[in-house]
C-alpha cells in the first residue's frame, strides 16, 4: 500500500498490481514518430484515446501499443501510390535508348 499526501493529511489507498502506466503528449508523439501536434490531431479525430486530467493529457502506454499494431500496412495495400506498378511495367528488352 502507498502513502500519498504529506503533513497531518495522509490519503493510503491500494495500488493495483496491474498498475496503468500512463504517457505525456511528448512521450507519446516520440513513441509513434510524430509530432505532438499531428498526436493532437489523432486524438481529436478519435483515433487514439486520452485522457485530461486537470490541465493535463495523459494517453496509456498499453493504447500506444494497440495504436501501432493495428496501424501496420498490409503487403500489396499501396500500389495506388506510386503511378507504375511493376506489374503494369512494359517488360524491358535490355537495350538502352
Amino acid at each position: 500500500m502507498r502513502t500519498y499526501g504529506g503533513g497531518l493529511l495522509r490519503y493510503n489507498w491500494p495500488m493495483p498490481d496491474d498498475e496503468i502506466a500512463w504517457m505525456s503528449t511528448g512521450e507519446a508523439a516520440r513513441r509513434l514518430g510524430v509530432t505532438v501536434r499531428t498526436l493532437y490531431r489523432l486524438i481529436d479525430e478519435a483515433q487514439l484515446p486520452a485522457y485530461k486530467f486537470g490541465r493535463v493529457i495523459r494517453l496509456q502506454e498499453t493504447e500506444i501499443d494497440a495504436f501501432i499494431k493495428t496501424s501496420r500496412i498490409a503487403p500489396g495495400s499501396l500500389e495506388h501510390l506510386y503511378p507504375e506498378s511493376r506489374k503494369d511495367a512494359p517488360e524491358s528488352d535490355g537495350s538502352l535508348r
